[in-house]
């Protein structure tokens, strides 16, 4: 089973284009990064699990129903009667999703004892990113546990700059953190290359796989003295909110299926064929609006473009 920690919200996407200021209404659905790629990972047919926190509030009821109607895990996610439930409201300009988060929520007081005791036992593998960092309980809680576990790490380097305003400095250091502790690493090109600026070079760390999404341009995997170009899928897309997510989603089903979580073996073709299954995955992701729009597997096999890839597992 593949355990993520990180936060669940609901997303508020704007039903007209254009500045928030301007918008009329919105719609809601599910959202927050870690939940996107678990619930990917149940499409894709792998047994999945969230640590989270919800509140005691409609919003926190309708994302726990979501959930276990997606077949996720969500005996690791508590209620929280003090805080109200994670949301955030995106901007779409050309398709291209903008972030307002709001603080002091759910998922930003997850504690130690929040944490299940069964969790090495059970997973597989647990991802994570860099929103809890933001804010304690969470920040302290989620770097003792990952510093605890004894199974693989995967992080999404997804950076909010929003939450982190005059704390710039202290981002970094945590996203450095993560990077030590991580062994596969996702980010997208432009915060690989705000992170070069700011003195982190990805290729200094002691990672077994990185993926660098680059867009419309498809991504790159490097591991092992390896680096290929998988490339992209071209489509019309309506919202790319969560088309990250969905990447990270096909990238760990694509490992989990090959048996290679934790010993990561890969050849020149099977690299190449996973990112281009993570890049076909993320594209088909981008043709329905919200961030849970990773297509089921027989969806997936029944796209002409998979015909490209063939099976991989």
């Amino acid at each position: 089973m593949i355990f993520a920690i990180g936060e669940i919200l609901i997303d508020f996407i704007a039903q007209q284009e254009g500045p928030l200021k301007d918008v009329r209404s919105f719609e809601k659905h599910a959202g927050g990064a870690p939940a996107n790629v678990i619930v990917g990972l149940s499409r894709l047919e792998v047994p999945s699990a969230l640590i989270s926190k919800v509140g005691t509030d409609p919003f926190g009821n309708f994302l726990l129903e979501m959930l276990e109607k997606e077949g996720v895990v969500t005996e690791y996610i508590k209620r929280d009667p003090e805080k109200h439930t994670g949301v955030v409201f995106v901007q779409l300009i050309g398709a291209k999703p903008e972030f307002i988060l709001y603080d002091g929520v759910a998922y930003f007081n997850i504690k130690e004892e929040d944490i299940g005791d069964d969790i090495n036992e059970r997973a597989d593998l647990i991802h994570f990113g860099s929103v809890l960092f933001a804010r304690e309980p969470s920040r302290s809680t989620v770097f003792n546990f990952l510093k605890e576990v004894k199974v693989p790490l995967s992080y999404d380097v997804n950076i909010r700059l929003d939450l982190w305003r005059g704390r710039e400095e202290e981002m970094l250091k945590d996203i450095e953190k993560g990077l030590e502790l991580a062994h596969i690493i996702k980010i997208g090109e432009e915060e690989m290359h705000y992170l070069k600026e700011n003195g982190i070079d990805i290729m200094d760390f002691d990672f077994k796989l990185l993926a660098i999404t680059e867009g419309s341009k498809g991504s790159t995997l490097v591991h092992d003295g390896l680096n290929v170009h998988a490339s992209p899928y071209e489509v019309q897309p309506v919202d790319t909110t969560g088309a990250g997510d969905a990447y990270m989603a096909a990238l760990l089903a694509s490992l989990w299926h090959l048996g290679k979580l934790e010993n990561i073996e890969l050849s020149e073709e099977e690299l190449i064929k996973i990112g281009k299954f993570a890049n076909l995955v993320a594209a088909l992701s981008t043709l329905k609006r919200g961030a849970w729009s990773v297509p089921k597997m027989e969806e997936i096999k029944r796209s002409p473009l998979f015909n490209e890839i063939g099976l991989l597992f």
